[in-house]
């Protein structure tokens, strides 16, 4: 039987990032294939991410509706439906590299040094 894929991406947003940082909550949030059960996606982030998970939390988010003009008519139509899953992990316990290599950044501007 081929092995399908569980962990899609992870999903980032304000809300989930807050969880993620909380040292209480511990959460991350990834989107999971919609066919993918809590055993298998417990098994998946350990399997990835090195860590301990203590609970998996799913839910299926309909597709919403979307329309647009194309060539003077206007079409209508759905987007797909997604399964959310929140992992708790073990406590002391990250995932490193969850939101990817980000390099903090003062301003952004260069400062020139003016000789008087």
């Amino acid at each position: 039987m081929a092995k399908k894929n569980i962990i899609v991406k992870p999903l980032i947003t304000e809300k989930t990032t807050k969880l993620a940082e909380d040292p209480n909550l511990n959460q991350y949030t990834f989107v999971v294939n919609r066919k993918a059960n809590k055993v298998e996606i417990k098994k998946a982030v350990e399997d990835q991410f090195g860590v301990t998970v203590q609970a998996v939390n799913t839910s299926v988010l309909p597709g919403k509706k979307r329309s647009r003009i194309v060539k003077g008519r206007q079409t209508t139509g759905r987007t797909s439906p997604i399964k959310k899953a929140v992992v708790t992990i073990g406590e002391g316990e990250f995932i490193d590299g969850f939101y990817g290599d980000i390099e903090e950044v003062e301003d952004g501007l260069d400062t020139v040094e003016v000789e008087e």
